[in-house]
């Protein structure tokens, strides 16, 4: 598989041009947010933790402010690094790419993963000859976007089940919405659909498919990827940075331990309510966070793959500096934290 030549030197200089934009308390007030609106993209037909978070009125006087949705987790971590909004959400992959290329982003908090009832997996139809890992050579495999977790879970997956890296090279990956990702797949358009959460389910009550592999059987429970904030923010506004982090770590903490069916139910309100003419159909088939306890990061999450980030080039480095990448400092879950 080809991977994509990063323009980093582009993101970077993106920096120097940003401006602020910003809402802000007066300097000084101890314990208040410094910052009172939060830029973002945000996802159609799908609620955030942030989006959460605000709604349950975990984020107090800092409101949030949508300017549009994105279908690329590293698109998403790009724009916050170049302060086209104030954060953004990726794969730690992708992540640890981008820090390891010289952005200033640092990741303050998880906001999905895999579990044994939210995972992603690769699809094909019930009559396709492909059930090997090695029935993929020659193939077009459907994902969101190239780069991220849905490629370095194939590539992986791939590697494991001993194909050459000029074997995995032919495994060609077409760049689809995920909402059309189904559809391509039962058109023919594609070999193989990477899926997801409720699309994927959605997919499954159609009948129809089959999964070759899905990621949680081949690499267990893990935590997929982290919002990311400016290091520069942090450090201007480390109160906002508290009440995001902390109300995205209550968030998700509610959502795991709330009815499954109370949970849908604020979704489907919240999409409602923010008026963006969008489906709340495929919410019925939501069944859990997939993270961890409030969304705390852990080494693991990033050393799963550190080979697949050094073998396609993504990394310089044989070892990650994880205290660059990541802090748990402002969450309320971390230990000691008093959550």
């Amino acid at each position: 598989m080809k991977k994509p030549v990063p323009l980093i030197a582009a993101l970077l200089a993106g920096l120097a041009l940003s401006g602020c934009g910003a809402s802000a308390t007066p300097a000084g007030v101890a314990g208040q947010p410094e910052k009172l609106e939060l830029r973002y993209q945000g996802s159609a037909n799908n609620v955030t933790f942030p989006e959460l978070a605000e709604d349950l009125g975990y984020f107090g006087p800092v409101k949030l402010k949508w300017v549009g949705n994105t279908i690329s987790g590293p698109q998403d971590i790009q724009s916050a690094a170049t302060d086209q909004t104030d954060f953004g959400g990726a794969f730690t992959g992708a992540v640890a790419k981008l820090v390891d290329a010289g952005a200033p982003i640092k990741a303050v908090v998880n906001y999905y993963g895999s579990d044994d009832k939210t995972f992603l997996g690769f699809y094909v139809k019930e009559d396709s000859p492909i059930r090997t890992a090695r029935d993929l050579i020659g193939k077009k495999v459907g994902v969101n976007t190239v780069g991220a977790n849905l490629e370095a879970a194939l590539d992986t997956w791939l590697k494991r089940n001993g194909l050459t890296d000029a074997e995995i090279d032919q495994v060609q990956l077409v760049v689809l919405p995920p909402i059309n990702t189904e559809q391509a797949l039962r058109n023919g358009q594609i070999d193989v659909a990477a899926l997801n959460g409720v699309l994927q389910d959605r997919a499954l009550a159609g009948g129809g498919v089959r999964p070759i592999v899905k990621d949680v059987e081949a690499f267990g429970p893990y935590n997929g990827g982290p919002y990311v904030l400016r290091t520069d923010f942090i450090k201007k506004y480390p109160e906002t940075t508290k009440t995001f982090v902390t109300g995205v770590a209550k968030a998700i903490e509610w959502a795991r331990t709330t009815p499954r069916e109370e949970v849908i139910a604020r979704f489907t309100k919240i999409i409602q309510n923010r008026g963006r003419n969008e489906n709340t159909e495929t919410l019925k088939y939501w069944k859990s966070t997939g993270v961890t306890k409030g969304g705390l990061i852990s080494d693991n999450d990033y050393t799963l793959w550190t080979d697949w980030l050094k073998q396609s080039g993504f990394i310089k480095n044989d070892q990650l500096d994880l205290k660059k990448i990541y802090t748990n400092e402002f969450n309320p879950y971390r230990e000691g934290g008093g959550a």
